[in-house]
Order: C-alpha cells, then sequence, then structure tokens
C-alpha cells in the first residue's frame, strides 16, 4: 500500500523540525541528550527517521544514535497516550503501599504496567523514583506530581483529571 502524499509532506515538515532542534543545539558539548529531550518535549517523541536526521546533523552513526534513544525511557518511541500516568516503584514508596497503588491502578485501568489501553487514553508507567520520597506513595499524572496517593485518591485524580 503506498503512501499518501500527505504522509510525505508531514514527514518532511517533521524532518526539518528535527533538523532545526539538532543544528539550534549541535554546539552544546554532549549535545546528542539535550537535542533527543528537546525533540520529545517539542514533537511527543523519537521516530528512527528523526534518529537518522539528528546523527547527520551531529555526524555520528545512526546506530549510536538509535542506541541512546532507545536506552532512557524518557525519549518515547510512540506517541503519548491522552494521560499518562507514572507510578513510583522505588524502596521507600514500596514501603508505604506502592505495590498496592499499582494493583489498583493496574485493576482500574485494564491495563499491565509499562502499557495502555485500547483507545489510547490512558498510559501506565512505572518509574524508579519521582524525587518526592517523603510522601510516598509518588505519582505523576500528565506530568503533575502528587504525593501519599492512595487507591482512593488515585480514582478521584483520574475522575479530576476527566472533568
Amino acid at each position: 500500500m503506498g503512501r499518501h502524499m500527505s504522509d510525505v509532506a508531514l514527514d518532511t515538515g517533521r524532518a526539518a523540525a528535527v533538523r532545526e532542534i539538532a543544528a539550534g543545539l549541535s554546539g552544546e558539548r554532549g549535545a546528542l541528550m539535550p537535542i533527543l529531550h528537546r525533540v520529545v518535549e517539542e514533537i511527543g517523541h523519537i521516530t528512527h527517521a528523526d534518529t537518522a536526521v539528528i546523527a547527520e546533523v551531529l555526524n555520528l552513526s545512526e546506530a549510536e544514535v538509535h542506541g541512546v534513544a532507545t536506552f532512557y525511557k524518557d525519549f518515547r518511541r510512540t506517541p503519548a497516550a491522552e494521560c499518562v500516568v507514572q507510578i513510583c516503584r522505588a524502596e521507600a514508596c514500596q514501603a508505604v503501599g506502592a505495590n498496592e497503588l499499582v494493583e489498583h491502578a493496574t485493576g482500574t485501568l485494564g491495563i499491565a504496567m509499562d502499557a495502555r489501553t485500547d483507545d489510547g487514553t490512558y498510559e501506565l508507567e512505572q518509574i524508579f523514583c519521582l524525587g518526592n520520597c517523603a510522601l510516598g506513595p509518588a505519582v505523576t499524572v500528565d506530568g503533575r506530581l502528587h504525593g501519599r496517593v492512595t487507591p482512593d485518591r488515585f480514582d478521584a485524580l483520574l475522575q479530576e483529571r476527566a472533568r
């Protein structure tokens, strides 16, 4: 099945945007990480084609850029769901109920950790330290940090977001 002209235009526009980001940051020491962060921040995720553009700008191999982009979880390879929920699984949060919260969250959303709902509404991620250890279990909902999240509070956060 062939590609539509709009797909080609989108790819060209995306490549130009990635090239602009990479060129703008290429002079920084250790520019690859800041470039990857900025692509995710501004465009949403990193595609294989993006890694080729970045490699060209930085005069690196595609394998080097791809290796870094796929090693770090922060560099999304697919678009995010409408709502991304992260639950801290580090020891401090586990000690105050993170495992029970994970069990509740997976049951409530009907998905496993590091998965998304079929309709693309929710994505549930485990993270190992949100830096909110004294107020565990810690959770982010759409990037917003919440502490002392119980199963009831988890439900309330999702309901609040849905409004």
